[in-house]
């Protein structure tokens, strides 16, 4: 009887399903620490959601690059880059980041500036995908000790 019973509870399994995280192995954090704040930036990448980007950014976030072509720096706020980022997801069949080294990092309990390396895979289709390896420059921030934190200026210091 209990063979059976064992037999009947494995096979409601559904082996294709993937296992929900559970403890210190989950996918997403609290953002409560900075490590916290770039895994889910990764995660939001991967799984390309935006729900989880947008919780990242603070209401006055502010995206800088450098535009090579016409040497000026181009920066638009928080709803032009969720807008962008959305884009970037829909465009994609697949997105990988990875972050490499820290390089500064830099700051106290409520402002952090961290410049980091990161290497960006991004399959369009079959045959067209495109890799970035570059830096970031972000500066953290939060409210107070223990509240989450959230990116508040992102300055793109990758060389294409």
């Amino acid at each position: 009887m209990i063979l059976v019973t064992l037999i009947v509870a494995y096979s409601c399994t559904n082996p294709f399903a993937p296992k929900l995280a559970t403890g210190s192995h989950d996918i997403l954090t609290d953002q409560k620490t900075i490590d916290g704040v770039f895994e889910n930036f990764r995660y939001a990448y991967i799984f390309k959601d935006t729900l989880v980007y947008g919780k990242l950014l603070s209401d006055n976030f502010t995206f800088t690059y450098h535009n090579y072509d016409k040497n000026v720096d181009v920066s638009w706020g928080r709803a032009e880059d969720m807008m962008t980022t959305l884009g970037l997801f829909n465009a994609a069949q697949s997105v990988n980041l990875i972050w490499n080294q820290v390089v500064i990092a830099i700051g106290d309990s409520s402002r952090m500036n961290i410049t980091r390396g990161f290497t960006l895979n991004i399959i369009f289709d079959p045959t067209y995908s495109d890799e970035v390896i570059g830096r970031v420059n972000l500066t953290l921030v939060r409210a107070a000790p223990g509240a989450i934190w959230q990116i508040e200026k992102w300055i793109d210091e990758s060389n294409y």
